[in-house]
């Protein structure tokens, strides 16, 4: 096995028992980023330097008998949404031609004081506004979509061009590419990871989390990330315990665990083989211990509205200056989207907010009889780059884009964690995602299932050899 190809949580045993080191897991990284760089087109740009002096220090420091954590030396990608100190944010965007970040944002900084070693920025939809990630391929098959926004981070793990990777989330951003290339995603509860120095989106729906192969990592990743930081307004502090099991507790066990299936909204215009292997991997976790509650989803009708309300308005808010400086630097695409946030009123902003206030206080209703929810990430496995629309068995049309954010914007609305595992292949060998989503300040039940499920050796981690 190659470097690249372990886990978080088998690298840092690795290096903690000096089977391999820092340095060798960056230069393998970087070998791979080579290889397959060139088809996927993950990254926005390559560190090479940067990754290698961390990994050197690194491997001073740990023989030295200073150990950082589980993070120490592992090659990560940060989506071009993340300030670094001295480095371009470019959001994947001509209008920011030219800019260098002043500062570390919090994660970014978080994350170098672990001992994570820097290998690139990864490419996002433009400024995070789309579902797709355009410039980047797929890792399973570069002639379909990577997914969006945080297409290039889900890539470059998929593809084992990195450890693990941040995104962010305001509609679905890190949990759609997590599910169409067969990697995790983790969409923390609100406010749990800061964000100052980060890009904003829709700042009331926007989430920063980690892109790994496993759910154990993730869960390693988190632990480095959360904590209270007064520069961004939404930040909390939730307790300790609420973000991981206990100790002690058996991992492939989940007795006692109630877990909500949804008998609306969540199964409705699904593409049959991702129903099929969503509902396999609900019942592999009732054979695991879970008690499986029907649910009623709440306030439905409402959720694409609510969640467009939002979001449109604060993005047009956040480009204002930039929009009317220099419209055409952006793609067409976002400038439509930017240009109609800007016709809505303040009346249709406000009514959004209190649509999202009653969906909140009806989730955590819902939840109250539940500790997760399980349903499908997506609706489809990736389609082909170019493809638009989707035609559904009832003949129904829909977006793409429409399509991807269906099923994730809720738990961005409501703020709850969520959580996408790869839980199987379609018939076309494409990955499928599983989405759990908790209470507010519930990961530890949202990791602990995640982390049964993928015991059962049915999960994936790197994507086939097939970029090259």
């Amino acid at each position: 096995m190659e470097p690249f190809e372990l886990t978080v949580a088998e690298a840092a045993e690795a290096v903690r028992t000096r089977r391999v080191s820092p340095v060798e897991l960056v230069d393998s990284a970087l070998t791979r980023i080579a290889r397959v760089e060139p088809r996927l087109k993950a990254f926005t740009a390559v560190t090479a330097d940067r990754a290698r002096d961390a990994a050197r220090r690194a491997e001073t420091e740990i023989a030295r008998g200073t150990h950082r954590g589980p993070l120490q030396g592992m090659p990560v990608g940060l989506k071009d949404l993340i300030d670094v100190a001295g480095m371009a944010t470019t959001a994947s965007s001509r209008v920011r031609t030219g800019h260098r970040a002043e500062a570390d944002s919090t994660v970014a900084a978080r994350l170098a004081s672990a001992g994570s070693a820097l290998v690139g920025k990864t490419h996002t939809h433009e400024f995070a506004y789309g579902l797709t990630t355009p410039q980047t391929a797929n890792a399973w098959d570069p002639d379909r979509v990577a997914g969006g926004s945080s297409g290039g981070s889900a890539v470059a793990v998929a593809a084992g061009a990195a450890a693990f990777a941040l995104g962010t989330d305001t509609g679905g951003s890190i949990r759609v590419p997590a599910a169409l290339n067969g990697v995790v995603g983790l969409k923390p509860t609100y406010g749990l990871v800061p964000r100052h120095g980060v890009t904003s989106l829709a700042w009331s729906l926007d989430h920063v989390g980690p892109l790994t192969r496993t759910v154990e990592d993730a869960g390693l990743v988190l632990a480095a990330l959360v904590g209270h930081d007064p520069r961004d307004p939404a930040s909390v502090t939730a307790p300790a315990a609420d973000r991981g099991p206990g100790p002690g507790t058996d991992p492939a066990d989940l007795t006692g665990l109630r877990v909500g299936v949804p008998r609306n909204y969540y199964f409705d215009r699904v593409d049959p083989e991702v129903e099929a292997a969503v509902r396999r991997a609900i019942g592999r976790l009732e054979e695991l211990g879970a008690r499986l509650v029907d649910v009623e989803i709440p306030m439905t009708r409402y959720i694409r509205a609510t969640h467009w309300g939002l979001m449109v308005p604060e993005a047009s808010a956040y480009h204002e200056r930039t929009l009317r400086a220099v419209p055409d630097l952006y793609e067409a695409d976002i400038r439509v989207l930017l240009e109609a946030g800007e016709l809505m009123t303040a009346g249709d902003y406000l009514r959004a907010q209190r649509a999202r206030t009653l969906m909140g206080q009806a989730w955590r209703e819902m939840l109250e009889a539940v500790d997760l929810i399980a349903a499908p990430t997506v609706p489809l496995t990736a389609v082909e780059s170019g493809r638009t629309a989707v035609t559904w068995g009832d003949g129904s049309v829909e977006s793409v884009a429409d399509a991807y954010v269906r099923l994730s914007a809720p738990a961005n609305l409501t703020g709850v964690p969520a959580l996408s595992l790869p839980v199987g292949l379609d018939s076309a060998g494409l990955p499928i995602g599983m989405q759990l989503m908790g209470r507010p300040f519930g990961e530890a039940a949202v990791l602990r299932a995640g982390h049964a499920f993928e015991r059962t050796g049915t999960t994936r981690g790197l994507a086939p050899d097939r970029a090259a």
